[in-house]
């Protein structure tokens, strides 16, 4: 009997649990529209191209504590040599700037013949390098190291240059606003020392899109270098001739032309931030005399009309040997290949023997039985260059009992990859320095999501970073750099003596979203960092980018736009990687993007598809491969991931309901994020299992079989139904979704109202005339 009553009390209990998660999901939903007003798209474009740098952050109900210094709002100076350079002399100003707008507080800026008597006097800011504060400079070994010194009524910043000044100036800046006041420990005495020679990023705005207010966001999250005219050569010149066999010219064909003068514009803006800029050289390599010729004059060419360039890349991606589409002997190709780049580090070293050559090849098979082939490609390069090392791509990973690799950028795996392990080895074997192509804060998995919101997963990606001794790193490719707390983030741990994780997550959490809400919000980043692990889709793919906007088609669909059955052209090829690249039942992104049924019913594609972007059949002897199983197993992790997902989101949401007003907005959007994660895993997993029921349906002729296919494919529809229209809520209030540079927006919310049509339709009028034309 007591048993039973237990049981029964156990019972109640869990159902009021579950009553009361249901009721707080219900509430944001219902306040979503009040506190997130919509967006028109490319808002947040706009935002960061002419909103403000830096936005009140003060809460009025912090005061300082006596073992803290504090500026107070009048009387304070910040003082700078008059000879600094315009990197520092910015820094201040903008230093200066964010005391008045973020923290109330007026200092005067002055510029004086020298610092030393000004470390001696009171409320006074004193900013300056080593050379200029000789006393100050202790311990400073490289570019970007500072050391801050707090006493009461005096602040001193000593940079070993410059750009370790700026980057000091700036992590006080952090430093108060993760105390919501401009107060500082009086006894703060740390020397942070530069983990990385350099950081770089792609813009998130777009091709060549870096205007000036962005250039200056990008610098206070410790980024220091960008990677800018991206597949084009920076003086304009053209790329591989078209040939009709050459694959890679006629895909570079279609990219746009660069205008040397824009370059030199952003080169000129871009150093007043302290900003190193680096930029592809495209080039076909063949070895033939007149070729290589061609190379070192192209080079020249470049090297001498920028002279600022820090440095340059060649990805295979437009600097490749032959004919990139034809590589039957890969060690042949490397081989070539790695002549290539020594031709263009002997020309570049001519003319300047600082220049970094940066050589990626990324694009060489990255498969863990490769880590011979990848060591090779490291030892034949020239030691002068750098190897450029993708960080995780081609980690291999098991789920139940199935062995697969990661086939792109991706966080589920913290890396390095086996490949790249043994490239780092070989590297410094040879006494080289290593750079890497790492994601540190968002990824093409979920890439149409700004960053992701999963800091311990990346603390373990940081941490191994530091393991592996990287100098160097290239932080993001088609998801670009924009300010986000992951980046915050990612700056503390680019530097020596940083917080512990967990006091700076607290610290972030509460800014985010309020006093009290810390423990919420940690466990929540908690569950997410764990549910990232279990995403087995590792691709630039549609389930974890497009998912929330492709339909479940059950039929073939109505064309959307022009169609070349009857045309001499062969529609498989216009629609192709040279071609179109558009599905033209689906013509609102890129085609691999597009997950599209056979409808010949000859390929389940589900089953196709999780064995492409999982990589689990690349590895396993593909005979022994049985596809029904990893459809399964992927499909389960799939939901597993969003189950963990909505774990965490219950805190979270209870976080931002719970935060005050003057921060809901921004904890508000922290929800909103973390839900379309969580729809586009389940709506990966719907498309998924309804395609394979499309498919099984086909191939059936039990009848009551194919009356529970049916019934299923029903509900699948209307939870797809309800979970698109709350995507569309979500990409009508935050710009941000659904956007990468690629392609500008993956998908928009015009796809989305289109794919609830789809699916209405199929629910209200093609099943039903299904069931009927087959007596079901």
């Amino acid at each position: 009997m007591s048993f039973l009553r237990c049981l029964c009390c156990l019972c109640l209990f869990m159902s009021a649990q579950f009553d009361l998660v249901a009721q707080v999901a219900d509430e944001f939903s219902r306040r979503l529209a009040e506190v997130l007003p919509e967006q028109e798209l490319y808002d947040y474009h706009r935002f960061l191209e002419s909103g403000p740098i830096h936005e009140f952050s003060r809460d009025p109900q912090a005061r300082p504590t006596a073992d803290e210094t504090a500026v107070e709002p009048t009387g304070w100076k910040l003082v700078i040599h008059q000879n600094s350079g315009p990197v520092l002399k910015n820094a201040a100003e903008d230093f200066r700037q964010y005391l008045q707008e973020s923290m109330q507080v007026q200092v005067e800026l002055q510029q004086v013949d020298s610092l030393q008597s000004w470390t001696q006097q009171e409320r006074v800011i004193v900013a300056g390098t080593a050379r200029e504060l000789p006393d100050h400079g202790q311990g400073l070994r490289g570019e970007k190291d500072y050391r801050l010194q707090v006493s009461p009524h005096r602040i001193i910043v000593c940079g070993f240059d410059d750009r370790g000044t700026m980057f000091g100036l700036f992590n006080i800046e952090q430093r108060m606003n993760l105390r919501e006041g401009p107060f500082l420990p009086n006894d703060l005495d740390v020397v942070r020392h530069s983990r990385y020679q350099t950081r770089m990023v792609l813009s998130w705005m777009g091709w060549m899109e870096w205007p000036d207010r962005y250039l200056a966001r990008l610098v206070h999250d410790g980024i220091d270098s960008i990677y800018a005219s991206v597949y084009a050569n920076p003086n304009g010149a053209p790329g591989p001739s078209l040939r009709a066999s050459d694959l890679y010219s006629l895909i570079l064909y279609r990219n746009k032309e660069q205008e040397p003068e824009r370059v030199h514009d952003l080169i000129k803006r871009a150093s007043r931030f302290g900003i190193k800029v680096y930029t592809p050289i495209i080039y076909r390599y063949t070895g033939e005399p007149d070729n290589v010729r061609g190379l070192r004059q192209l080079v020249r060419d470049i090297v001498t009309e920028f002279p600022e360039i820090k440095g340059y890349i060649l990805l295979t991606e437009g600097f490749y040997y032959q004919d990139w589409g034809h590589r039957e002997n890969l060690e042949e190709w490397t081989q070539k290949w790695t002549e290539g780049v020594r031709v263009v580090t002997e020309e570049c070293h001519r003319l300047n023997p600082e220049l970094e050559i940066l050589a990626w090849e990324y694009n060489i098979d990255f498969r863990p039985q490769q880590a011979p082939l990848k060591r090779r490609v490291v030892r034949n390069l020239p030691r002068e260059s750098i190897p450029m090392l993708t960080w995780e791509n081609g980690k291999s990973f098991e789920i139940d009992g199935l062995r697969g690799y990661l086939r792109d950028y991706s966080i589920n795996q913290v890396g390095p990859a086996e490949v790249t392990e043994a490239q780092i080895e070989e590297a410094r074997s040879r006494g080289m320095k290593v750079y890497s192509k790492v994601d540190t804060f968002a990824s093409w998995q979920f890439g149409t999501i700004p960053y992701l919101p999963v800091p311990y997963q990346w603390y373990r990606r940081y941490q191994a970073l530091d393991t592996s001794g990287v100098d160097g790193t290239h932080e993001t490719w088609s998801n670009g750099y924009k300010p986000n707390i992951i980046a915050e983030l990612r700056s503390w741990y680019c530097w020596s003596e940083a917080p512990p994780l967990e006091e700076l997550l607290r610290s972030i959490a509460r800014r985010q979203f309020g006093k009290g809400n810390e423990e919420l919000v940690l466990k929540a980043w908690k569950e997410f960092s764990d549910a990232i692990q279990l995403v087995p889709d590792t691709g630039p793919s549609m389930g974890t980018n497009n998912a929330v906007a492709n339909p479940l088609f059950f039929q073939e669909a109505v064309p959307r736009t022009m169609m070349l059955e009857h045309s001499w052209r062969d529609p498989i090829k216009w629609q192709g990687y040279i071609g179109a690249t558009i599905n033209p039942y689906w013509p609102y992104t890129v085609r691999r993007m597009v997950f599209y049924p056979d409808f010949t019913n000859q390929v389940n594609r589900a089953e196709q598809y999780a064995t492409n972007v999982s990589g689990i059949g690349r590895i396993e002897d593909a005979d022994q491969l049985d596809p029904d199983r990893v459809l399964k197993v992927f499909l389960k992790y799939l939901r597993l991931a969003a189950d963990g997902f909505e774990k965490g989101l219950q805190s979270y949401r209870r976080a931002a309901l719970q935060s005050p007003e003057d921060r809901r907005v921004r904890a508000f959007r922290e929800v909103l994020l973390v839900e379309q994660m969580q729809r586009m895993l389940r709506s990966n997993a719907a498309i998924l299992e309804f395609e394979d029921l499309r498919f099984e349906l086909v191939h059936t002729k039990e009848r009551s079989r194919r009356l529970q296919i049916l019934k299923r494919l029903e509900e699948l529809l209307r939870d797809e139904i309800q979970r698109t229209e709350a995507s569309l809520d979500a990409a009508l209030r935050d710009s941000r979704l659904g956007f990468e540079f690629e392609q500008d927006y993956v998908y928009t919310p015009y796809v989305l109202r289109e794919k609830l049509e789809v699916l209405q339709e199929t629910l209200d009028r093609r099943l039903p005339a299904y069931r009927a034309e087959h007596g079901l």
